[in-house]
């Protein structure tokens, strides 16, 4: 499964799906215009990549759901958590993620303590 991690999220979330089995993962300061690539951008680029797009953002979440991009989503639902408590809550749901990769849509929101699936 192929990620793409929003800009606000570490990029150590990256090297950490990078670490793992069946994962590649880029973060947005790594495509287009970094930082400044706007949510439009990264749907279509996410999109046009099969890419499933990791984020806090609740644009992300409307677009999904009004507009249909990006086609995946995985929703992080907490405030702030540190990079640490975040690999280790992905380290956690990762197995279950991983079954999503035959989905050609789905909406994942991850909190610390379930995640919630709408596909």
């Amino acid at each position: 499964m192929n990620f793409l991690i929003d800009v606000h999220l570490p990029i150590s979330l990256s090297k950490f799906l990078n670490s793992q089995e069946h994962c590649s993962a880029i973060h947005v300061n790594q495509i287009l215009q970094k930082w400044n690539t706007t949510d439009a951008d990264i749907c279509k680029y996410a999109d046009l990549n099969n890419l499933v797009v990791i984020t806090k953002d609740q644009d992300f979440k409307n677009s999904h759901f009004v507009n249909k991009t990006p086609k995946k989503v995985i929703r992080i639902t907490l405030g702030n958590i540190s990079n640490n408590n975040l690999i280790l809550l992905f380290e956690k749901y990762i197995p279950r993620i991983l079954t999503l990769s035959l989905n050609e849509t789905f909406y994942l929101e991850v909190s610390d303590e379930r995640i919630i699936l709408n596909s």
